[in-house]
């Protein structure tokens, strides 16, 4: 087992370095390129920014699946499975549209006859849902074309629920990786805790897109540098969405003998199965609760149930008075809570203390949710380990003072009551003012 961990983590960490790399590169392209929206009412961040991200995310992709072909263990995975050659063909359509739109912003439609196309595409090279488990009954075959409709209803709700999230600078990368770390768990476990070969192309999928993710976070934390665009947003949630097909399209769960000890004992045995269903339910339901709050919010107030407005939730959490930084980490603690609390409880589900804990660790997150005005501070010996904002006042108002002048800090100055800077960092002097850029969001 130690063996297969390491080449996961070579190919997750390859992943990640490709990716980052190309990032910069990508992004001076992308100036030049002029693939630089204006900004729009709605939007939070105040400067153009560069996309085009996902050309990048999608060459750590290639790398990843590149290096994972000459891995001995992992090297099984395409010799036995065509899934990794239909991912890629799937994923090369999706990039390519995101890409156009990025660039000349394509019509909904377009992008929509696309997301199907890719599907359809991944579905002809085998990639697709072939039976379905039902608590009590058992495996219940699909046949073709029921299985190409729920293949293709997955995909396409998966990539859009992805695109419709990404609205602050770090949103949608960092919460699908969250959410795939905790699927490949689940797909791992399938693989070596019951000797199912057939769930390796998920566990692979799932570690490749960890490292795209990981390798685009850096340039896309607040404030961004670059936007991974719907090229990176198309192109991330039907990896998501082709891992879940993977496992649940392709594991038989007759295999992992789930159907032994009678019809209760099979319903509760069989809620592991049903796990790569819900997880990327992880990813739609922050946004679809956000998309019901603004049909209706937008219905009661006479305007039409499509109309932009700056209603959503990212917006909600900055007029509490979050900073920007703090509410993306909202959205990463609630997006962890139901991944790995599903998982959690997928292992153990008649564990009365893992529902304690998802419980306890809700509560945690609404007094976070509904105390916007706490900073948090790191201790004084690791000042020098963390981002400026973090630190005591004093020393973040010497480290913007050696910033700004190169020369030995001054003293600090007093701080006028009820002033704060960016993200929630106390204010100290005129020299602790930072760039409007770096006061910006990220909505798309």
């Amino acid at each position: 087992m130690g063996q297969p961990v390491r080449e996961y983590l070579l190919t997750l960490c390859v992943t990640v370095a490709v990716t980052y790399l190309l990032t910069g590169p990508v992004r001076k392209f992308a100036i030049a390129a002029g693939a630089m929206p204006e900004i729009r009412a709605r939007d939070v961040h105040r400067e153009p920014t560069p996309r085009l991200g996902g050309i990048a995310m999608f060459g750590g992709m290639c790398a990843g699946l590149l290096i994972a072909d000459h891995l001995q263990n992992l090297n099984g995975v395409f010799e036995r499975s065509n899934e990794p050659r239909a991912l890629l063909s799937g994923a090369a359509l999706i990039w390519l549209v995101g890409v156009l739109d990025d660039k000349f912003e394509l019509d909904a439609l377009i992008k929509l006859g696309a997301q199907m196309i890719a599907a359809g595409v991944m579905v002809m090279q085998g990639l697709t849902i072939l039976w379905i488990p039902v608590p009590g009954i058992g495996t219940v075959a699909l046949t073709q074309w029921q299985g190409t409709l729920l293949t293709v209803a997955l995909v396409v709700i998966t990539i859009n629920a992805v695109n419709f999230v990404d609205g602050l600078d770090g949103l949608a990368a960092g919460m699908v990786c969250i959410a795939t770390g905790a699927f490949f768990l689940y797909a791992y476990r399938i693989w070596f805790g019951y000797g199912i070969e057939s769930a390796a192309p998920a566990t692979l999928f799932a570690a490749i897109l960890m490292g795209m993710c990981l390798g685009f976070l850096p340039h896309n934390m607040h404030p961004a540098r670059i936007f991974m665009g719907d090229s990176g947003s198309m192109l991330i949630g039907l990896v998501l969405a082709a891992s879940a097909i993977s496992i649940t399209g392709q594991v038989d769960p007759d295999t992992m003998a789930l159907f032994v000890g009678g019809e209760r004992n099979a319903t509760q045995a069989m809620l592991p199965v049903f796990i790569p269903l819900l997880l990327p339910l992880t990813i739609i339901a922050i946004p679809m609760a956000d998309l019901v709050l603004a049909i209706v919010r937008r219905t009661w107030n006479g305007q039409s149930p499509f109309a932009a407005d700056r209603g959503h939730l990212h917006h909600r959490l900055l007029e509490l008075g979050h900073s920007h930084s703090r509410a993306v980490l909202i959205m990463y603690f609630w997006s962890g809570l139901i991944a790995f609390g599903t998982v959690a409880y997928s292992v153990s589900s008649a564990s009365m203390w893992i529902v304690l804990a998802i419980a306890a660790l809700s509560a945690l997150g609404l007094v976070l949710l509904l105390v916007p005005r706490f900073t948090p501070r790191a201790p004084r010996w690791a000042q020098g380990l963390v981002p400026p904002r973090y630190r005591h006042a004093e020393r973040a108002a010497e480290a913007a003072v050696r910033d700004d002048a190169g020369t030995e800090p001054e003293p600090a100055r007093p701080v006028a009551a009820g002033v704060s800077g960016v993200n929630g960092a106390t204010a100290v002097g005129p020299r602790s003012r930072l760039p409007d850029r770096r006061k910006a969001g990220s909505a798309r």
